[in-house]
């Protein structure tokens, strides 16, 4: 999903099918910016996307290009 479809939310979300806890989090700012981290270490550090960085990632994904 392009980042230009997201909801522009400002609360943590993670994968439905993450089942074992040990998963990534993202929040869609409401500016665009998009935030990720480690859901096992909520206070830990927290990478940051601009919209364009996103979408490049998960078109990226894809398209396999991390297999």
């Amino acid at each position: 999903m392009r980042m230009s479809d997201m909801p522009k939310l400002d609360v943590w979300v993670r994968a439905k099918l993450c089942e074992s806890g040990a998963c990534v989090e993202v929040m869609f700012r409401p500016d665009g910016t998009v935030r990720v981290r480690d859901s096992k270490n909520p206070g830990g550090p927290v990478l940051g996307f601009t919209p364009e960085e996103w979408d490049a990632f998960t078109a990226g994904v894809r398209l396999g290009e991390f297999d």
